[in-house]
């Protein structure tokens, strides 16, 4: 798996290299970019674009945002420095975030991908509309430890930002509002439906002996979490991991004050998973097999595991080799090479 990792990552650099060479028009997006199509067997959207119309200049304006460092408070750090194209929007070989004047968070950085189908965001669900979701980074002091109206002002001062606005919205008045729509239509178009399980399911492809029962082991023992073909079902729940007790954190239980709810955490898509390690909220596993070690070590979780974990069946050594074959099948190279997310800084 590594040697496939670093294949990726290599072909993913090349290319950066590659085109910051390139004349500008590599980043200019066209009206076709920015369509939205429902993936084949998706279900419908959550965020459905309604009120926030794509237009290639607010997807440009989104996609410069997103790459600015200029929405921290010392301008050392963007929403691209934790969210890595090269790993699916994660970050990658850091077990956690870290944020202004090299400061560390307490949780892994998740993926950003089909953000359009989530009903809520950040590992403890504390945010619950996509077009709110950039203002936690922003603000958290650990993060980019911003304001609102700080970050307004400094755009405001920038000619090239203030043009750029005139072009996504008809006039220059620089919003809090039309940053976040912006912002929006960049991640929101962040989507992968185009991996080899997906053709295998569209009939385009096919599996081996050993990715065919690494899916057969994987809707019965991991599907009623990692629901298909989104990979997720946007609960929370408890997976068993013995609290860090330096981080201290309670996830989704901080939010709701609800004693339940302690040491649940929003599951995660495991599209792109191969790309996104390390794992679990906290990064503590390196390897997928290290995850699957804990979900088939029962006597070791912790008190309050989901009762769809404790139902795992034992793995053998050989069906965790064809269950990591299959979570292989997840990662996109179309997502991953995808023109229109790479940095325009890199011109």
């Amino acid at each position: 798996m590594r040697k496939k990792q670093a294949v990726i990552l290599c072909g993913l650099l090349l290319s950066i290299l590659l085109f910051s060479f390139v004349e500008n028009k590599y980043f200019l997006i066209t009206d076709k970019d920015v369509e939205l199509h429902v993936p084949n067997g998706f279900p419908k959207p959550v965020y459905k674009f309604k009120n926030n119309r794509l237009t290639p200049e607010k997807f440009m304006l989104g996609r410069m945002l997103f790459n600015d460092p200029i929405l921290s408070k010392d301008s050392t750090t963007s929403c691209a420095s934790c969210h890595q194209r090269i790993a699916a929007f994660g970050h990658i070989d850091h077990t956690l975030s870290h944020g202004i004047y090299g400061m560390i968070g307490k949780r892994n950085v998740p993926a950003l991908q089909n953000l359009i189908w989530k009903d809520a965001f950040m590992w403890d669900g504390s945010i619950a509309h996509l077009e709110q979701q950039s203002i936690g980074p922003m603000t958290n002091p650990i993060e980019m430890d911003e304001t609102m109206p700080h970050v307004i002002s400094k755009l405001k001062a920038n000619k090239d930002y203030v043009e750029r606005f005139r072009l996504a919205f008809g006039d220059t008045d620089v919003t809090a509002e039309r940053l976040l729509k912006s912002l929006t239509q960049f991640v929101g178009l962040m989507i992968s439906a185009n991996s080899r399980y997906d053709k295998y399911i569209n009939g385009t492809d096919t599996f081996n002996a050993s990715e065919k029962n690494g899916l057969s082991l994987f809707r019965a023992n991991c599907s009623s979490c990692h629901k298909e073909p989104l990979f997720t079902d946007n609960t929370y729940r408890n997976n068993g991991l013995v609290p860090d007790t330096a981080l201290k954190d309670k996830g989704r239980g901080g939010v709701s004050a609800v004693a339940s709810d302690n040491y649940k955490f929003k599951v995660p898509s495991l599209r792109n998973v191969e790309m996104t390690y390390p794992y679990m909220h906290d990064g503590r596993f390196r390897k997928l097999r290290d995850v699957l070690n804990h979900y088939d070590n029962k006597e070791k979780h912790y008190k309050g595991a989901d009762k769809a974990i404790t139902k795992i069946s034992k793995l053998s050594d050989h069906d965790k080799v064809d269950i990591i074959a299959f979570l292989l099948t997840l990662t996109d190279k179309t997502f991953l090479y995808d023109r229109r997310f790479v940095d325009p800084f890199m011109k």
